[in-house]
């Protein structure tokens, strides 16, 4: 069996929280207890494993199986990138104070993955639908530099399971209406600091398979506070 340690942010590490011994967050149910504990159990057993190498066997068969990948390799590929774009969407919310149920990588006929129900966020809301795209292009650092090159991708931009559609619906009424790309510039100034955070959320929504309920979700995002 092994032994109890606590990682930064003071949660377990190595045993099921409920154990004998094990250290407890406040505010979490058991189940979430159980949850957060075995997927940071996991990803402190894979720490050395780049994000790819640890991607769950149910995450890349069920790509495969329902037809999302021709293969398993492009299936495992898809499934990072899918699990940086909704953890910069789940960071996004905790960071400018927005809610939501849950997340997950499940690929499905309209997304490859989701943050459920997400609620609030105030005049930066908006912030929350750009950042998945901004999370993927903070992986590789392949954001738009120049302006000519941001237009562009702008321009291009129409689709993304409705995240387009939701960020220029939610700047109106903000200082950034009618701007897009100063809003867009904004949201990269917003998530860019958080990008360790989004990768350490990746990485839990990778490993574990099944969706991340929220207080979980904040805990492996740094947030554990945020309740």
């Amino acid at each position: 069996m092994h032994s109890v340690r606590s990682g930064k942010y003071g949660r377990p590490t190595r045993r099921a929280a409920g154990w004998p011994g094990c250290p407890i967050v406040a505010g979490m149910t058991p189940g979430e207890q159980r949850t957060l504990a075995s997927v940071t159990a996991e990803l402190t057993r894979l720490v050395r494993y780049d994000d790819e190498s640890l991607v769950h066997n149910a995450w890349i068969r069920q790509r495969y199986e329902a037809g999302y990948a021709v293969s398993y390799a492009p299936g495992r590929t898809e499934a990072v990138c899918t699990a940086w774009h909704e953890a910069g969407h789940a960071v996004a919310a905790l960071a400018v104070g927005a809610r939501f149920s849950s997340a997950s990588i499940r690929a499905g006929e309209r997304s490859a993955g989701r943050v459920h129900s997400i609620t609030g966020g105030g005049p930066d809301a908006f912030v929350v639908d750009a950042a998945g795209q901004v999370a993927q292009g903070l992986r590789g650092w392949t954001l738009p530099s120049s302006d000519a090159e941001l237009r562009s991708w702008l321009a291009s931009w129409r689709d993304d399971g409705g995240d387009a559609r939701r960020f220029r619906a939610a700047l109106a009424g903000t200082r950034f209406a009618g701007d897009e790309a100063a809003a867009w510039r904004y949201c990269v100034d917003v998530v860019t600091p958080l990008r360790l955070q989004i990768r350490s959320l990746a990485r839990g929504l990778l490993v574990w398979p099944r969706h991340l309920p929220y207080a979980v979700a904040a805990e492996l995002a740094g947030f554990g506070a945020a309740r």
